[in-house]
């Protein structure tokens, strides 16, 4: 697959040089914003996927670790600065986005930190080629949040298609990324420090939700329509089969079911894990932290 790097000017970044992947998709080209910072050995940071999603919620993460590494952190086609067609996301543009990005990009294998949902396409890449040298989850997710709810797949269905409609879709949407409703869901299992959800903070969440097209790839994922994995025993049988090292590090008041899943990963032989304080979005709340528990394992020379 032919692919161009381009320099793009933009006022939103961690302080990197910001570019922009070309990549082909179905026969359409798709544009994806990334940022490199840093000097050293390449390391891949990838946000979680949420209708907040953007790389600059690993951007303090992305500048701690640029002391030691070459950091390059990406908006997932469909969410962040990159642009939002209306396409029918689905796993299969990730699976195969995340591969050719990796290629593209990085000409050895790579270090990769990956938050919530990321963790199954990483874990995929990982058994299927020889793309990555060492793993760490951040609060690592398989399930998007309908079908954690409960949703049945023709339920999650109904409701990916009204939210893709024109004028319903667009009034549920907005009904959905008020900041107010924002404000509510970082206090309920996304951070644990209230006083760090202030309304500068949610404001800026809010215009990232406010982007054309923004509705397409958010309601594919609280769909379960990003779900790489259906079952627990796939996302365990994936993990099972890695020949890297692969640490995860868990939010100590992750919600109860996310936790549930993230003990059944980690009770795994081989696989490291450090409970840390925070829940699903530690890595934006608490960067210092996650970069003090797991720099040994990412300096470790050991395979």
């Amino acid at each position: 697959m032919s692919t161009n790097l381009l320099s793009t000017s933009t006022g939103i970044s961690f302080g990197g040089v910001v570019q922009e992947y070309l990549w082909n998709w179905e026969n359409q080209q798709l544009r994806v914003v990334y940022e490199t910072l840093g000097k050293g050995s390449p390391l891949l940071l990838l946000p979680s996927f949420s209708s907040v999603s953007t790389r600059l919620e690993v951007g303090e993460l992305a500048k701690l670790l640029a002391s030691n590494f070459q950091v390059v952190a990406i908006d997932w086609p469909g969410f962040g600065e990159s642009p939002r067609p209306s396409l029918n996301y689905r796993p299969e543009i990730y699976q195969h986005f995340l591969e050719d990005f990796v290629k593209a990009v990085f000409n050895t294998p790579v270090t990769v930190v990956a938050a919530g949902h990321a963790a199954s396409y990483v874990l995929q890449l990982a058994v299927k080629s020889a793309a990555f040298s060492k793993i760490v989850l951040l609060a690592p997710t398989w399930r998007g949040p309908l079908p954690t709810m409960g949703a049945s797949q023709q339920i999650a269905g109904f409701v990916r298609g009204l939210v893709r409609s024109p004028i319903l879709g667009q009034a549920l949407y907005k009904l959905n990324t008020t900041q107010s409703f924002l404000s509510f869901m970082y206090r309920r299992h996304v951070f644990t420090d209230a006083a760090k959800i202030t309304p500068s903070f949610i404001e800026k969440k809010w215009q990232t939700t406010q982007q054309p097209g923004a509705r397409f790839a958010s309601a594919a994922f609280v769909t379960g329509n990003l779900d790489a994995v259906r079952e627990q025993s796939d996302f365990l049988e994936l993990v099972k089969s890695l020949t890297v090292p692969l640490m995860v590090v868990i939010g100590e008041s992750s919600p109860p079911k996310s936790r549930e899943e993230m003990n059944a990963l980690v009770a795994l032989p081989g696989v490291r894990s450090v409970v840390i304080p925070g829940s699903l979005g530690l890595h934006e709340e608490y960067p210092a932290v996650v970069l003090e528990v797991v720099q040994d394992f990412l300096f470790s020379s050991e395979n």
